[in-house]
């Protein structure tokens, strides 16, 4: 491959990348409300000459370039969160902002920058004449990640019946090569009471009280040790062999957490006892944790033991009509995934990157120094798409991808086209580099 060649061709796009980013901001497209990003990327990708344009019943927009054997995926998701306190904002965030450096606007970061890089670099490869028999690639537009990550490709695995050899997940990755993330899943907690009038609180049984004691070993498992005298031994205990087989990837990707994030409760009054309280439990999980282990974790506790058949834990399910309509139910688990380092994919994806850009990871001015300070190869803090593709269907996954992880769902949020231009180049290189 010529890598001088790509990079410049890569270059060359840039005013139109910033152009097709500037239209995605300017249209509103939250989580079951994407149609307008979506028919925007249709006519943008029909204009740059995908071979095949695709829109599922779920909504999820699917542009395929050459009719090679391998299928590479290439994935953004197309939906943003809300804008927040509007006076958090220094600019309108759907009009957004353009420098000579600079995008800004809700989802320039997370992620239709993302989007953007993979439309541009399939087009570079057909510019280029890098389309072969060895390859087809895929870049899909995909919906609902914000409220339900990987929901989308639940539904293109096994209803569209897509399952590429791997995807690159293009949520951004300040200037890195990510090669996993922590798993979270939402679990909840509910207790039964019984009410009596609040002047004899003895004649009743408070589902408050009791969810009390379970919260406090909901916190204690969060921040205690793993010693041998600790009763309720602490998340921490997944980074040692001694608990875990994956230790190892467990210390790569960082301890699991679990906090309490909303709590419920029922009363006939305010002068009552109350009979009922439920809580919601953000779980974020380590390799080796699995949603059954998790669940057993919380049913283990000694006062959820201790309270018995007044006491449920369960898992929540996601059932939100997509902006088609269509309504596909799942269980709001998103499983730790992590691909090897020494992987095929992992390999091809840093040989293409060294190819171009060296050993460290570039950026903006205002970036490079801080990525400069990190490893290459690293991991995500948050959770993508990846859940599904690999963490349920074993389909590998790597990510790279424009703009900083620290600017998704923040006020003010921007990107910087010299990362559209990098994304774009590296994309377009990849396939060759794997498939050679």
């Amino acid at each position: 491959m010529d890598f001088n060649k790509i990079k410049a061709a890569a270059a060359s796009y840039e005013k139109d990348m910033t152009q097709f980013l500037r239209d995605l901001v300017r249209i509103p497209g939250e989580s079951a409300g994407e149609e307008g990003h979506v028919k925007r990327i249709e006519q943008e990708m029909n204009a740059l000459g995908f071979d095949k344009v695709v829109i599922d019943p779920m909504g999820n927009i699917l542009g395929y370039m050459g009719t090679g054997e391998t299928l590479i995926g290439f994935d953004a998701h197309i939906d943003t969160v809300g804008i927040g306190n509007r006076n958090n904002w220094e600019f309108d965030p759907y009009e957004g902002f353009e420098t000579e450096t600079e995008i800004g606007g809700r989802g320039t970061s997370d992620q239709l920058g993302g989007i953007v890089s993979a439309v541009y670099g399939a087009k570079i490869m057909k510019d280029l004449g890098m389309l072969n028999d060895k390859y087809t690639v895929l870049v899909t537009g995909t919906v609902q990640e914000e409220d339900c990550d990987g929901l989308c490709w639940q539904y293109i695995i096994h209803e569209d019946h897509v399952r590429p050899a791997f995807v690159v997940s293009t949520e951004p990755t300040d200037g890195g090569i990510y090669r996993g993330q922590r798993g979270r899943m939402e679990i909840r907690i509910d207790v039964k009471g019984i009410s009596c009038h609040g002047s004899a609180p003895e004649r009743g049984d408070n589902a408050i009280y009791k969810m009390a004691d379970i919260l406090q070993e909901v916190r204690a498992l969060n921040e205690n040790d793993a010693e041998d005298g600790t009763e309720i031994k602490g998340l921490v205990k997944m980074l040692d062999e001694k608990y875990n087989k994956e230790w190892k990837e467990a210390r790569f990707l960082g301890r699991g957490t679990v906090t309490t994030s909303e709590i419920f409760f029922t009363s006939p009054s305010r002068c009552a006892v109350a009979d009922s309280c439920s809580v919601s439990l953000d779980r974020r999980m380590t390799a080796g944790e699995t949603w059954e282990s998790c669940l057993e974790e919380i049913r283990n506790l000694p006062s959820v033991q201790k309270y018995g058949e007044d006491v449920k834990v369960s898992m929540y399910e996601y059932a939100r009509p997509s902006w088609t309509g269509l309504t596909y139910p799942i269980e709001c688990y998103f499983p730790t995934w992590v691909i090897p380092e020494d992987h095929d994919v992992t390999k091809a994806l840093e040989e293409a990157y060294h190819g171009l850009y060296g050993n460290e990871r570039q950026g903006d001015p205002v970036t490079v120094e801080m990525r400069k300070s990190r490893p290459l190869t690293d991991k995500w803090t948050f959770s993508t798409n990846g859940v599904t593709i690999m963490g349920r269907n074993g389909i590998p996954c790597i990510g790279f991808g424009p703009g900083a992880e620290a600017q998704a769902h923040a006020p003010n949020e921007k990107t910087w086209k010299e990362d559209l231009v990098r994304c774009a180049a590296v994309y377009a290189a990849l396939p060759s580099t794997y498939c050679k």
